[in-house]
């Protein structure tokens, strides 16, 4: 981004001048010596096959200040275990694979449900919160980052800058998340710009002020999924295990941070993953499912906030933020024209009625069951139900990688 503005109640780093790459590395390697950072990569097994895994590895090597690197591998059989330790094995960081499909970690989940933890469904959640136990039953690292495995337009600047305002000691972060114009030819990023920004002003417009909802507006990119933060959050959050997980982990940061020490960094000129269908017609698949399980995330979390949701001004909430989308899609419209981008009038006012009939699904299951499914348990909870945890999850772990 080329402005300075600060917005909202978070401070906004952005990318200003010239680039300060290396300076940023030199400067990162210096902290990291005393404050270690652990790289967290939730990935599936098929994503070693596609355009951005190999890419990452590439620009990865060339990265001297992290000391760990954590791969939780999903959807991985025997061999594919096996291709996958070779395949990040180039890697010069000590580099450590979870297995969560090996029969290892399969029996400790077992386990953790027969206590009566809530593991989560398989997914991005549940991957990324066995990676934070591990690296917190290692204790070797106080800063740990995660990024996503798809992002193909991947550079070692996403990772100096996200990590940069949590390691620096100077700066005082201990949450950061990360940002980025999803731009081509045209306007990516719909998630964000037709449902969720338009949905938190919707709710505004509904429920007055609300500091949950004014710390949520505050982020250029709510739904990005670049993150990183000190050893101790990772401890004492809970992870959502549906589709609003990026959602759900800002809310738990709003709980358990000051404000103060929140910020988010712009990490690219060029940022391009994979995009999601819309499904407009299935509500359990693509954008659909992405959508509901966001909005249900953020109405439990106001109502977790004493905000009472009825029944009544859910009722007028879809209504509400379809006249908002129209309007910010309006903006986007604009914003299209005078940088000569194409833009598709149709199929944005396709996703914004698609996402309103989303909003709408939300409010009812909403109501039908408003705990819905609970949140993956923090660490703290897990160890004083298992209290041999970190020590069996190291031992499942060293023993996979033999």
């Amino acid at each position: 981004m080329s402005d300075f503005h600060q917005q909202g109640v978070i401070t906004t780093l952005h990318r200003l001048g010239k680039a300060n790459l290396e300076r940023l590395e030199a400067e990162l390697e210096k902290w990291a010596a005393m404050r270690p950072i652990a790289l967290v990569l939730p990935c599936l097994y098929s994503e070693l096959d596609g355009p951005a895994m190999p890419r990452i590895i590439e620009e990865l090597k060339l990265v001297r200040y992290i000391r760990e690197v954590v791969v939780a591998l999903g959807r991985a059989k025997d061999e594919d275990f096996d291709r996958a330790r070779r395949f990040f094995g180039v890697l010069p960081q000590k580099t450590t694979l979870i297995w969560i499909d090996g029969s290892r970690f399969q029996s400790l989940l077992r386990e953790m449900e027969e206590k009566g933890l809530t593991i989560g469904p398989d997914g991005k959640g549940r991957s990324a919160w066995l990676a934070y136990g591990y690296v917190l039953a290692r204790g070797e690292c106080d800063v740990i980052a995660l990024h996503d495995c798809d992002i193909v337009t991947y550079t070692r600047e996403i990772p100096a800058r996200l990590v940069y305002p949590v390691a620096n000691p100077r700066l005082t972060f201990e949450f950061c998340k990360g940002y980025y114009s999803r731009v081509t030819d045209r306007l990516h990023g719909r998630a964000t710009r037709l449902l969720v920004t338009p949905l938190v002003r919707a709710l505004e417009r509904m429920v007055g002020h609300h500091p949950f909802l004014v710390f949520l507006d505050s982020f250029r990119y709510p739904l990005a999924g670049e993150f990183a933060m000190i050893a101790d959050l990772a401890r004492i959050n809970r992870i959502p295990g549906d589709w609003g997980l990026e959602v759900g982990v800002l809310a738990e940061i709003y709980r358990n941070c000051a404000v103060g020490r929140v910020c988010q960094s712009d990490l690219s000129d060029a940022y391009e993953h994979k995009h999601q269908a819309l499904s407009p017609d299935d509500p359990k698949k693509g954008l659909m499912r992405m959508a509901v399980d966001i909005t249900k995330s953020i109405l439990r979390t106001l109502a977790e906030e004493g905000v009472p949701i009825s029944e009544a001004p859910l009722a007028s909430l879809p209504v509400t933020y379809l006249r908002t989308a129209k309007e910010m899609m309006g903006r986007y419209y604009n914003d299209a024209l005078i940088n000569s981008l194409a833009f598709d009038e149709h199929e944005e006012g396709s996703a914004v009625e698609a996402f309103a009939r989303a909003v709408r699904i939300a409010s009812e299951e909403y109501l039908a069951d408003p705990v819905g499914l609970p949140l993956i348990p923090n660490w703290n909870r897990v160890l004083a139900a298992i209290p041999d945890c970190f020590d069996r999850i190291v031992a499942a772990v060293d023993k996979d990688n033999v």
